[in-house]
């Protein structure tokens, strides 16, 4: 039995996450966001489909609802985001940027790339 002394009550609020550390949670993050958004839009499917009145509801709520809008650029802005991390991961699964200087600029590289996704996804439903 080892005597090393550990800590018994870690306070993670208190710690400095690096920036890789961040990106992989927010990746985690945005994955359950996005599942947590399929309800709303497997919702909104069901009501388009149901009769005509259905779908001109959901139209005219995507046209010029705000909370529709910005349910819609959140869900975009979530995979935009969550399909840059993931290739980030699988950038690193196959030995690429597994170095801690690799890794920051990845991280770096990601949140760049993600940014202009949620730009462009705002755009596009504004």
């Amino acid at each position: 039995m080892s005597t090393a002394k550990r800590p018994v009550n870690l306070d993670l609020s208190s710690i400095q996450f690096p920036l890789p550390a961040l990106v992989s949670i927010s990746h985690r993050v945005s994955g359950i966001l996005l599942f947590i958004g399929l309800i709303f839009l497997m919702w909104a499917f069901q009501v388009s489909l149901s009769s005509p009145a259905g779908f001109d509801t959901v139209r005219e709520a995507m046209a010029h609802g705000f909370f529709a809008k910005l349910v819609l650029w959140g869900l975009l802005s979530a995979l935009g985001f969550h399909l840059v991390a993931g290739v980030r991961h699988l950038v690193m699964d196959m030995g690429h940027g597994e170095t801690l200087e690799g890794g920051q600029r990845g991280s770096q590289l990601t949140i760049i790339i993600s940014a202009l996704l949620v730009i462009m996804a705002g755009v596009w439903v504004w």
